[in-house]
């Protein structure tokens, strides 16, 4: 079983053409990208925690999604996390720092451009992310663009708009 635990970004940001806004809003992963999967042999439970830019999120909210990571791994589920790029290797670093029991994978994964856009990477990482959770072993990973980053050696390069490794 699965978990797709939801906290707003970029992969989660809507347009709204009557003021013309792209802002997080409702959650986009029950009826835009679980729709779009074949998953008859899957368990998977969506919960939706926060939906905020990961430009804004505290260390309240870092907290608030390791507690939920970690009751969902309690239940013996892995666990896909929706987070904004610029700051998820914080909060997937402070997860891997904190969870005490950590006995399935949790992967964080996003997108640098909406669900809906013109070449959006929202899919591709969400159902990547969505794959390593299911076969992967236990740890703590970044899931974009088709390379998996154990964490906590991974940051986001601006530059190229997508996530790297580098030495500690």
């Amino acid at each position: 079983p699965i978990s797709i635990l939801t906290t707003g970004g970029t992969i989660e940001k809507s347009y709204s053409e009557f003021d013309g806004t792209l802002l997080n809003r409702t959650s986009l992963v029950r009826t835009h990208l679980l729709k779009r999967l074949r998953l008859p042999y899957s368990q998977v439970r969506v919960k939706d925690l926060l939906s905020k830019d990961s430009l804004y999120m505290t260390n309240e909210d870092r907290r608030f999604i390791y507690t939920q990571v970690e009751s969902e791994l309690a239940e013996g589920r892995a666990v896909v996390v929706l987070h904004g790029t610029d700051t998820m290797e914080h909060t997937a670093k402070f997860c891997l720092e904190n969870i005490k029991n950590l006995n399935h994978p949790v992967v964080f994964t996003g997108a640098m451009k909406p669900l809906g856009f013109d070449d959006s990477d929202a899919q591709q990482n969400f159902t990547e992310a969505l794959y390593a959770a299911a076969v992967v072993a236990s740890g703590v990973y970044i899931s974009f663009h088709g390379k998996l980053f154990k964490v906590p050696n991974v940051r986001k390069n601006k530059a190229l708009g997508t996530f790297e490794t580098y030495d500690l």
